[in-house]
C-alpha cells in the first residue's frame, strides 16, 4: 500500500524539473494542485488571506487571517482525544488523492492541503512513532540540507503546536516567508548574548520583549548536531518533567553551505486568551511559524481585534520569562565552556 502512495519520477517530470529532492518536492505540489481538489482549493484560498503587520524595535510580526487553519489551531491534543481518532499522518489513512515523495526510507513528503505558506509541506515519518526531536535530529538536519534551496524546515514539539503529537513529523515552507529568517542576523547583532564562537560554530541566545530564542550556525553537520544536543539537554535540566521533551519549537535553514537552527524555548502550549470566553477569547495557538513572525488567526473576529500589545502578550505568555532566560544562559554558558 505504501508504494501506491509514492509518486514516481516519470509522473513528476510532467510538473517541472526533478534533478534534486527540492525539485521533486516542488513538482509534487504542482501535481497535487492539478490532481487533488482539496489541495487546489487550499492553495486557491491563499489569494484571499488577509495580513496585518505590526512593527517592533528590530522585527515585524505579521498576523494572517486564514480560516483554513481552524482545525489545526483548535486541535484537541490530549491523550483521550488522540486515542479516539485515526492518525491522519499514517499513510494507511491518507486520502486516496494524496501522493508523496519518499525521503529515503524514513519519511514521506506530503503537500499540506491547509497551507500557511504559498508552498507548504508536512513530512511525517513512515512509522507511527511519537513526536520526538532527539530521535529524529538527523532527519531535520538532512532535510534542511536537501530541500534548503527552496524551503525552510521546522519542528513543533508535542506540547508546542503539533496537531499530531502521536506521529513524528516535520513541516516545510517557502524560504523567507517567516520574517525571522531574514531578521535573525540583525537581531543577534543588536541583542544577542554570545555563548560560543570559533571557526566552525557560532551560538547566540536572544531575549526581547516577547520571545527568546537560540541561534546555532555552522557549516559542519556534526557541530550543528552536537550543539543542538547540548542546548536540548540544558533546556531539559531546567524542567522537573524528565519524562517528556522540553517545550520547544525549531526552525532550520540551509543556505550558502551553512545550517542555521533557531530554537524557541517554551513555557506553555497556549496563552490564557485561548481559554477565555466571549469577546476576551483569542483562538491563537502559537507554534514555529507564529514565533517565526507569522501569527495565524483562523477567526476573522480575532484578526480584527488583535493589537500590537495583545500580540506581544500572546507570544510573551508562551515564551520563557526573563528570569528563566538568565538561568538558561548561565547554564548554557557553563555547558559550552566544558571541552569534550
Amino acid at each position: 500500500m505504501l508504494n501506491s502512495i509514492i509518486i514516481q519520477d516519470k509522473v513528476l517530470k510532467d510538473y517541472g524539473q526533478i534533478t534534486t529532492i527540492a525539485d521533486r518536492t516542488r513538482c509534487l505540489l504542482n501535481h497535487q494542485i492539478h490532481n487533488w481538489e482539496l489541495a487546489a482549493k487550499g492553495y486557491d484560498s491563499l489569494a484571499s488571506v488577509e495580513v496585518r503587520e505590526f512593527e517592533f524595535d528590530d522585527h515585524v510580526i505579521k498576523v494572517q487571517y486564514n480560516p483554513g487553519r481552524i482545525i489545526s489551531t483548535s486541535a484537541n491534543v490530549d491523550d483521550e482525544s488522540i486515542k479516539k481518532r485515526k492518525c491522519f499522518l499514517c499513510y494507511q489513512n491518507l486520502p486516496a488523492e494524496q501522493k508523496a515523495v519518499a525521503y529515503y526510507r524514513d519519511y514521506l513528503i506530503l503537500v499540506n492541503p491547509f497551507p500557511i505558506f504559498p508552498e507548504h509541506f508536512t513530512i511525517p515519518k513512515v512509522d507511527h512513532v511519537p513526536q520526538n526531536i532527539m530521535n529524529n535530529l538527523d532527519g531535520l538536519i538532512n532535510l534542511a540540507h536537501d530541500i534548503g534551496e527552496y524551503y525552510t524546515v521546522f519542528y513543533n514539539g508535542p506540547r508546542c503546536g503539533a496537531s499530531a503529537p502521536d506521529h513524528m513529523h516535520f513541516q516545510a515552507g517557502l524560504n523567507n516567508f517567516m520574517p525571522i529568517t531574514g531578521e535573525c542576523e540583525d537581531i543577534v547583532a543588536r541583542r544577542g548574548d554570545l555563548i560560543f564562537s570559533d571557526n566552525e560554530l557560532n551560538l547566540n541566545i536572544v531575549f526581547n520583549s516577547h520571545r527568546a530564542f537560540v541561534v546555532i550556525e555552522s557549516m559542519n553537520k556534526s557541530k550543528i548536531k552536537d550543539s543542538f544536543q547540548k542546548v536540548y539537554r540544558t533546556l531539559k535540566s531546567l524542567h522537573e518533567d524528565e519524562d517528556n521533551e522540553p517545550m520547544l519549537n525549531v526552525i532550520c535553514t540551509y543556505n550558502l553551505k551553512k545550517w542555521k537552527m533557531i530554537i524557541f524555548p517554551r513555557s506553555r502550549h497556549r496563552p490564557d486568551y485561548y481559554f477565555k470566553e466571549g469577546r476576551q477569547k483569542l483562538l491563537i495557538s502559537p507554534a514555529s511559524v507564529d514565533l517565526g513572525g507569522v501569527c495565524i488567526t483562523p477567526r476573522e473576529e480575532d484578526f480584527k481585534k488583535i493589537t500590537r500589545d495583545l500580540l506581544s502578550d500572546v507570544l510573551r505568555q508562551v515564551s520563557v520569562s526573563r528570569e528563566l532566560y538568565e538561568y538558561f544562559k548561565k547554564n548554557l554558558s557553563e555547558t559550552f565552556s566544558v571541552t569534550d
